[in-house]
């Protein structure tokens, strides 16, 4: 069952990224712009991978991590 969350979250993933692109290339108004993150930490307890999106429209910005 381990695989269907990584499906999960790569789903949710896609239709965020799909949403920041429509809302980057103007569709709705005044483009927005994009960023994205992705970290890979190695220490004594193993791997971590993490990553986020968000975007930046004026003086408001969202980013949402994983």
């Amino acid at each position: 069952m381990e695989g269907a969350g990584v499906m999960t979250v790569l789903r949710i993933a896609a239709i965020v990224a799909a949403g920041f692109a429509l809302a980057g290339c103007g569709a709705d108004g005044e483009p927005v712009q994009p960023t994205a993150s992705l970290g890979v930490g190695v220490g004594s307890s193993g791997t971590h991978v993490g990553g986020g999106v968000g975007f930046r429209s004026g003086g408001l910005g969202i980013y949402i991590g994983v």
